[in-house]
């Protein structure tokens, strides 16, 4: 069906769906909601969408402590072997072994404010990744009110099917009276006969309509199985007192502070800002502080040469100890164009950052008029559908009253049936569409879905 294409939403809940399908299926039906939480805890796509927060997330803190100071510490020993001269002491060395080992630390004072942009850059692309999170939501909650919906409508199209099959029945036992009775040709429950034939197609094709609703719900849902699974009939009697008093533009100014899409387009908009602040800041001269401590000590393997001794260890250590502080900057003159391609790229992606979010809000704008037109459409489809069914019911109950005393031959009688048919399924095709285009307004508006 062409109304599995309308736009319901998600609904938020509090609780944590926390029953396993196998424990679910075969037990009590389910109701809307507990299939949008169950997609929602399942959905192996969300759950990747999921771990792309979490690196943003990793992304973030990495980005914070960048703004340290780093500490790194070596250390050294080492044997050596042979003998060489030192000319600068002109003595000659022998097998020893060293040992040294040095800390150091740096921190940045002043980057062009890099650091500070960077780890703002990165705050922002965390919530736009958790806006496209609920974004994701959105499309699988989607997806399974449309389901849901459509098996509601394949049920109640199902029960016309066999209400005009049943109809059929009665109508091929009273022309069987006829024909015995003489009263009409053996022709006229041939006609019947095939009648009943289309009819029993009708019911079979409802069935398969309503087996392929229910399947196409428990694989959004990554059920393995139908069987045992089943959902709840709501109450859609006043489904025509929910039409939306706002104005499309008074919804739309209410959805794009909602909408994840827009939030995230927003967000991703203020990160291409920060972005290019931090490629601006590779321009400004770099201010670090660095201190260093460092120490080491030496042994002979055999007798030290004339002069030397092997003094104990943590005397050397003491006595080698050594400690620096000091500022350190750097001026970027040329690097060969890579800061000013890097400010153009960063322009560019603010640019492109922009475009996506008007693309963005235009789309949104776009939805939100057509739901209402289409809602505003439907509703006058079903009053107009809702007067012709009640018309054609009763000149099918005229027709029925004729046809049961031989006044109307069957064909007349089919055609005033099969005239009603259609028109009931119009009617609840109507209906399902008004109710499939004002829960898409409730949804744009930030209302949860109920039905």
């Amino acid at each position: 069906m062409a109304m599995l294409r309308f736009f319901l939403t998600k609904l938020p809940f509090a609780f944590v769906f926390v029953l396993t399908a196998s424990s679910l299926l075969g037990q009590e039906p389910w109701s809307l909601e507990q299939c949008i939480e169950y997609a929602l805890d399942n959905n192996i796509n969300i759950k990747q969408q999921k771990l792309n927060v979490e690196v943003s997330r990793n992304q973030l803190q990495r980005a914070r402590f960048n703004a340290f100071p780093n500490l790194n510490a070596s250390a050294n020993h080492n044997y050596s072997f042979g003998r060489a001269i030192d000319y600068g002491t002109n003595t000659v060395s022998q097998d020893m072994e060293a040992t040294s080992f040095s800390v150091n630390s740096t921190v940045t004072l002043f980057g062009g404010f890099q650091i500070t942009n960077t780890r703002k850059q990165e705050e922002l692309n965390l919530l736009a990744s958790t806006s496209d999170v609920e974004k994701l939501k959105n499309s699988v909650s989607l997806n399974i009110a449309a389901a849901y919906l459509q098996i509601l409508y394949s049920r109640e199209l199902l029960e016309v099917a066999k209400s005009q099959k049943t109809l059929t029945e009665l109508q091929l036992e009273k022309t069987q009276q006829f024909v015995n009775a003489g009263s009409l040709p053996q022709g006229n429950l041939f006609d019947i006969e095939a009648q009943l034939a289309s009819d029993e197609l009708q019911v079979v094709n409802a069935q398969n309509q309503l087996d392929l609703a229910y399947l196409t719900l428990t694989q959004l849902l990554d059920l393995k199985s139908t069987e045992g699974f089943s959902i709840l009939q709501p109450n859609l009697s006043n489904f025509e007192e929910t039409f939306p008093v706002d104005s499309p533009m008074d919804i739309f100014s209410h959805a794009q502070n909602v909408m994840p899409q827009i939030k995230s387009a927003l967000l991703k908009v203020s990160s291409a800002e920060k972005g290019m602040l931090v490629a601006k800041g590779a321009r400004s001269p770099r201010l670090s502080l660095g201190s260093s401590y460092s120490s080491g000590s030496r042994r002979y393997l055999g007798t030290p040469p004339f002069g030397f001794s092997n003094d104990p260890f943590m005397d050397q250590m003491r006595a080698n100890a050594s400690f620096n502080i000091g500022l350190s900057m750097s001026v970027p003159i040329f690097n060969g164009l890579q800061v000013k391609t890097s400010i153009s790229n960063s322009y560019i992606s603010l640019e492109n950052a922009k475009l996506i979010l008007e693309q963005e809000k235009n789309l949104l704008f776009k939805d939100i008029q057509q739901a209402y037109a289409d809602a505003v459409g439907s509703l006058k489809k079903y009053k107009a559908t809702e007067k012709n069914v009640d018309a054609l019911q009763e000149a099918f109950r005229y027709s029925t009253e004729r046809f049961n005393v031989g006044l109307v031959n069957s064909l007349e009688y089919t055609t005033a049936k099969t005239r009603l048919t259609k028109a009931q399924a119009d009617l609840l095709s109507a209906k399902y569409e008004f109710i499939f285009k004002t829960k898409i307004l409730d949804f744009y508006k930030g209302n949860p879905i109920s039905l």
